[in-house]
């Protein structure tokens, strides 16, 4: 089963209210094909069917209904999830979703994970790589971590877009093209240093973007850990491998050789990143993967097998957050 992990979908309405709360951001959701109006979802329909693809895994990151009022944010996330269940509801052959939650606020991000793994369906969480200036590493967040390792289930890491709180990068128009991976490589690390993975090691943490520039970094990390964070319960090199990776890359073969031959082909899952690839290129973020050079093995197993482990559609995997 092919399945596109890396997928943005958002309502109208449920920008307005973001709009309506204080967020400036909402224009680079708006008019790009992410809509669940009718002419948006054929074009995506007609897109999947060129690529092969059977499933999109959706998600409302960057947009995520972290805010600092609880009730607030409780409403966006149940917002967003009654839409993504209405939508997945409407189309069970062509969607699923990862559960939006209202962080910081845990408690409430519990009641409404039970919601919507349990009721609505989803198939995980998603979340930014930081919650209003708190890394993902911050013991506020454990208790939602144990729920997830409890399920078994995904805890989807995508970048928030403020440039890992760099000026060096907002302010250079680097917020995107270089921001994004940069917060990727951050957000995991903070996880590998607080020992999160090792901590939790059913919950299956999804990276986005290959996990930025991580392919390029474990042995680095290994090194270096003795002197400057030696109070890491694992080597950096060890826990990259409990997590798993989309392959957003925007089609660049030597970034997914290197993540296969860092990580393994089998922690490597199909990503797209609609619609911001798209026509063409979106196309192109499903085929490059069979001309990377990797074994006709490795391609098909991220094409068209590990995405249905990683998601347990095809029942419990076998050492599950094991290295």
């Amino acid at each position: 089963m092919r399945i596109d992990v890396h997928a943005h979908l958002w309502t109208a309405q449920y920008l307005d209210r973001l709009e309506r709360l204080g967020k400036t951001d909402t224009a680079t959701q708006r008019g790009i094909g992410a809509d669940v109006t009718g002419a948006d979802l054929e074009h995506r329909f007609a897109l999947m069917e060129r690529a092969g693809i059977d499933l999109q895994v959706l998600s409302v990151a960057p947009q995520c209904p972290h805010v600092e009022k609880e009730s607030e944010a409780a409403d966006l996330a149940r917002a967003a999830n009654d839409s993504y269940a209405e939508v997945v509801g409407r189309h069970p052959d062509r969607f699923l979703a990862f559960a939006a939650v209202p962080l910081p606020h845990v408690d409430a991000a519990l009641e409404e994970t039970a919601r919507a793994l349990d009721r609505l369906g989803a198939v995980g969480v998603g979340v930014t790589t930081t919650v209003l200036g708190r890394t993902l590493a911050d013991p506020l967040l454990w208790p939602l971590y144990e729920e997830l390792d409890r399920r078994g289930a995904v805890l989807y890491v995508h970048p928030s877009g403020e440039g890992a709180a760099s000026p060096l990068i907002t302010r250079h128009g680097m917020t995107w093209m270089v921001g994004a991976p940069v917060e990727d490589t951050v957000a995991m690390m903070h996880l590998v240093l607080a020992g999160i993975p090792a901590r939790y090691p059913r919950m299956r943490v999804l990276a986005s973007h290959l996990g930025g520039a991580l392919p390029l970094l474990p042995r680095r990390l290994d090194d270096h850990l003795a002197f400057e964070s030696p109070a890491t319960p694992e080597l950096p090199s060890v826990a990259l491998g409990r997590l798993w990776y989309d392959t957003v890359s925007h089609v660049h073969p030597p970034a997914l050789a290197a993540a296969a031959a860092t990580f393994g082909a089998d922690r490597l899952v199909l990503g797209t990143d609609y619609p911001y690839e798209d026509g063409e290129r979106f196309v192109q973020a499903v085929e490059y993967v069979g001309r990377s050079g990797l074994a006709p093995r490795e391609a098909a197993e991220i094409l068209d097998g590990n995405a249905a482990r990683l998601l347990n559609l095809t029942g419990p995997e076998s050492g599950a957050g094991s290295p």
